[in-house]
């Protein structure tokens, strides 16, 4: 085996630096991670003012919302990443990094 291919600590990045840089590189998981622990958050906080409502019912539609804010996240991020490496260097003559 060579060197080359050996895990070091010294190359090991943080978990603050690795967030960065995945958010510079994708900009719509942070954003998605938001939105999911921000309908969490109102769901758990309406939670007890739910009334008659069943508490499997009311995570069901918590889990739903959640999940639907991701799913968007996600799918605007391929649109995004689409739309840079297809659609503008066609029509903008951008190199691509």
């Amino acid at each position: 085996m060579s060197s080359d291919n050996q895990w070091s600590a010294d190359e090991d990045e943080g978990q603050l630096s690795r967030l960065i840089r995945k958010s510079r590189d994708y900009p719509f998981v942070p954003v998605g991670l938001a939105g999911f622990v921000t309908v969490v958050s109102y769901g758990l906080y309406k939670l007890k003012y739910r009334r008659h409502q069943k508490m499997s019912i009311h995570l069901i539609h918590m889990r739903v919302a959640a999940q639907g804010f991701v799913v968007g996240a996600v799918t605007l991020g391929v649109l995004y990443s689409m739309y840079t490496d297809y659609i503008r260097p066609q029509f903008f003559n951008v190199s691509k990094k």
